[in-house]
């Protein structure tokens, strides 16, 4: 897996096979920048990070403070290892699950989330990842399914996934 676009174009990110994720396909990655950017925001936190590779692909865009989530150990020390081939980019990581992790009282510009597929609490995620957000912020969701109340600002559908955003206007 590499980075499509920006400063650090090219760069190759680790993974290891029978991980307990499924990255972002390539096309749904191309799709959510070409949507989002400019990356004018200070910070930006990918929510159930597994490989890392939306939020490596946010830090090549420009963006200068990432916050990875996850709470698998294994992921947690992968995002470790692939974070120090970006130089100049502070990252931070915490090994928690995404919705404690969203429950508290820290603001974020762009809150990237890619939950597990059939998340039974997916509803109270983009609530309270809604209330996380800056003035102006956005929130991204990937899911399988267009099965939530909040009813999203906008919604791309690529292939079998749903990428929908929500924004704090």
């Amino acid at each position: 897996m590499q980075i499509h676009s920006g400063r650090f174009k090219g760069q190759r990110i680790k993974t290891v096979k029978n991980f307990p994720y499924r990255p972002t396909q390539s096309i749904v990655r191309k799709s959510l920048f070409d949507t989002i950017e400019p990356l004018n925001c200070k910070n930006f936190l990918d929510l159930f990070s597994g490989s890392g590779i939306i939020g490596f692909e946010a830090a090549s865009r420009g963006v200068d403070n990432i916050f990875f989530v996850d709470k698998s150990i294994r992921v947690y020390s992968l995002l470790k290892i692939n974070s120090s081939n970006f130089p100049g980019v502070k990252f931070r990581f915490s090994r928690s699950d995404g919705l404690k992790f969203i429950n508290s009282y820290k603001k974020y510009d762009i809150i990237f989330a890619d939950p597990p597929y059939d998340y039974p609490h997916i509803d109270t995620l983009i609530k309270l990842s809604c209330h996380a957000l800056e003035k102006k912020g956005k929130f991204i969701l990937e899911s399988s399914k267009n099965e939530f109340i909040v009813i999203p600002n906008r919604q791309r559908k690529i292939g079998d996934t749903y990428v929908s955003f929500w924004n704090n206007e």
